[in-house]
């Protein structure tokens, strides 16, 4: 298969030149499950949107420090893309803010999280399970960075996990599944991005993160669930 990797991620700061970019993360994820796999990142951030997404067998949304209600000149397009991927049903997965872009494009709602920052190793509760995501624990961990959540789904959308009480993913129909967290993120990764975020996140919140890194994150289970997710989808 080969997979196109919408690339939404803004940060140019030198933490991010010392680590993988997210196109690479996002391949190294497919690769644990299907090696085989093909994969093209396009930099939406920067304007550059595939000119053809019939060639591609799927395609996925990254994270973003940037937030989809922030009126950047190039989110507007992103939305667009994402209700022309929704109609020609082409399978679509997102993360974090892929998950709250999708929302938002489809009618649902982005809100700031009443919990403040999450972050570190997150506990996810699956609500409704797809086909596709059998062998993923029924609750399972994810590595996650975020501040804003999605509050309201799109009406044609069912909640797949929640996670301190609120959406954590959903899914619709075959075509379209979402996270709320960092599938992607390597342990060394997450642990660098800590420390990083360390006067954002506030001493008690860093502490919480620290404390929740030694326990592993079930990437290789979702990394299966994602592959199967567009092989059903074909």
């Amino acid at each position: 298969m080969h997979l196109a990797i919408l690339v939404t991620n803004t940060d140019k700061s030198s933490f991010a030149a010392q680590h993988p970019l997210d196109g690479e993360k996002f391949t190294r994820l497919i690769h644990l499950a299907r090696p085989d796999w093909q994969t093209t990142a396009f930099q939406i951030h920067e304007g550059h949107l595939p000119r053809d997404l019939d060639t591609f067998d799927g395609a996925l949304i990254t994270g973003s420090p940037a937030s989809t209600r922030s009126g950047l000149p190039w989110i507007a397009p992103l939305l667009e893309l994402i209700q022309q991927i929704e109609t020609a049903q082409l399978p679509l997965f997102g993360a974090c803010f892929g998950h709250q872009a999708i929302a938002l494009a489809l009618g649902g709602g982005v809100e700031t999280n009443p919990n403040g920052w999450v972050h570190g190793l997150i506990p996810n509760q699956m609500r409704a399970r797809p086909a596709w995501a059998q062998q993923l624990p029924a609750d399972f961990n994810l590595y996650g960075s975020h501040s804003e959540y999605v509050a309201r789904l799109p009406a044609q959308a069912r909640e797949s996990a929640t996670s301190t009480g609120l959406n954590a993913g959903f899914y619709i129909g075959n075509h379209i599944w979402t996270s709320q967290h960092h599938p992607e993120m390597s342990p060394e990764f997450i642990t660098a991005l800590t420390r990083e975020m360390r006067e954002d996140l506030g001493p008690e919140r860093y502490a919480q993160a620290q404390d929740s890194l030694s326990q592993p994150a079930d990437q290789a289970a979702f990394a299966e669930s994602l592959a199967r997710f567009y092989e059903q989808a074909q």
